[in-house]
């Protein structure tokens, strides 16, 4: 399936919040500025001079009579444009070419975008709540968690608005709620859920549980585990993963709906200076082998390595100073849908900001991450 016209379908349903006969089609607008922040531009007036740039090619492909808004335009437009909306709308592009596979990791984790702070109006800096598909690198939805409010409230409502079905919802402490495990297993998926001292029963009971088991090598029960020694950039990392079955007796085993499994992974870190030990605990929907249960536990991560870390340094997200309206959260919507677009191209062996680069320089390779030719 190609995405070339699939992609200005999908633009097409978007509302045009403007009033009366536009001078500039929407989809042009729209399409201009996914391009453009694909190509390396971080605002609106880096946007406008790669569309200015890009004409000949852009006509290619859209009714180019009317020429290239200025970049106060670009920037009115998508402050005016409802993000609950657009963002579904671009998603679902992305994800009818992903399905998510039965068992793939979602990661759920939040991402403040400091910038969007503004101190004249009062408005808070935009905190968003992302669903990252770890194997097909592509987001699969966020939303805004409300100023008054935290991800716990947030993170019900994403999985409302994407398709979780048949996948594995990993969410670090905080979304360690039973509001939330009930969700995931309702929208038809699995959850493996960090525990901390936020549950303070549920903690204690899986540490006196393991410590206890840990002391005769888990003699008295079944248990599957997995370890990963590793060495680079100076360190040593010797990583142990363990699962066993959640025992009935177990306490606050009750509140937790289809809860099958505890896990516990060690990372042992040895350093110069010294070695450090981070334990760490899990609840769980289903028994998962050791290496299935290491592998959730580091694909969690993905989404801070593979999403967040790489809107920052490849994106500069976190200096982005757009604030008005709409602007910020339906910016981040059409970062998010580029990074998703360039981890799917595979063919330059190169990182995500080059591969930016590359596409605002060479047409071909813009069209290999837009259209998937």
């Amino acid at each position: 399936m190609e995405r070339s016209a699939s992609l200005v379908d999908q633009l097409g349903y978007v509302t045009d919040p403007r009033r009366g006969e536009p001078i500039y089609p929407l989809v042009n607008v729209l399409f201009m500025m996914i391009c453009g922040v694909i190509a390396g531009a971080d605002d609106f007036v880096a946007i406008a001079r790669f569309a200015n740039t890009k004409k000949e090619w852009l006509a290619k492909f859209l009714d180019m009579s009317m020429g290239v808004p200025s970049h106060d335009r670009f920037n009115a437009i998508l402050n005016s444009i409802k993000p609950e909306e657009f963002e579904p709308i671009l998603l679902a592009w992305m994800t009818q070419l992903h399905k998510i596979t039965n068992g793939q990791v979602i990661a759920i984790d939040g991402k403040t975008l400091r910038r969007s702070y503004d101190h004249a109006t009062g408005k808070a800096a935009i905190h968003m709540v992302s669903a990252w598909a770890t194997a097909n690198h592509i987001t699969l939805g966020q939303t805004v968690v409300d100023e008054k409010s935290n991800e716990i409230t947030a993170i019900p409502k994403l999985l409302q608005i994407i398709e979780v079905s048949g996948g594995l919802v990993t969410i670090d402490a905080m979304g360690c709620q039973t509001e939330i495990a009930a969700k995931i297993i309702a929208e038809g998926a699995d959850y493996c859920l960090a525990v901390k001292g936020n549950q303070p029963k549920l903690h204690e009971g899986i540490k006196a549980y393991f410590l206890d088991h840990l002391e005769d090598d888990f003699a008295r029960i079944d248990v599957t585990e997995h370890h990963t020694h590793e060495t680079a950039h100076g360190r040593i990392d010797d990583r142990s993963y363990y699962t066993c079955t959640v025992p009935d007796d177990f306490p606050d085993r009750s509140r937790w709906q289809d809860l099958k499994a505890i896990g516990m992974s060690i990372n042992n870190t040895s350093r110069r200076k010294g070695d450090d030990i981070a334990v760490r605990y899990y609840i769980i929907s289903k028994l998962l082998p050791g290496e299935e249960f290491a592998g959730a536990v580091r694909d969690h991560w993905g989404i801070e390595n593979s999403c967040h870390w790489q809107l920052d340094v490849a994106f500069s997200e976190d200096q982005c100073r757009v604030r008005k309206g709409h602007g910020d959260q339906n910016l981040s919507t059409l970062r998010r849908t580029a990074l998703s677009l360039l981890k799917q191209e595979k063919t330059a062996r190169c990182g995500i900001k080059n591969k930016r680069l590359t596409a605002g320089w060479d047409d071909d390779y813009m069209e290999k991450v837009v259209f998937s030719r």
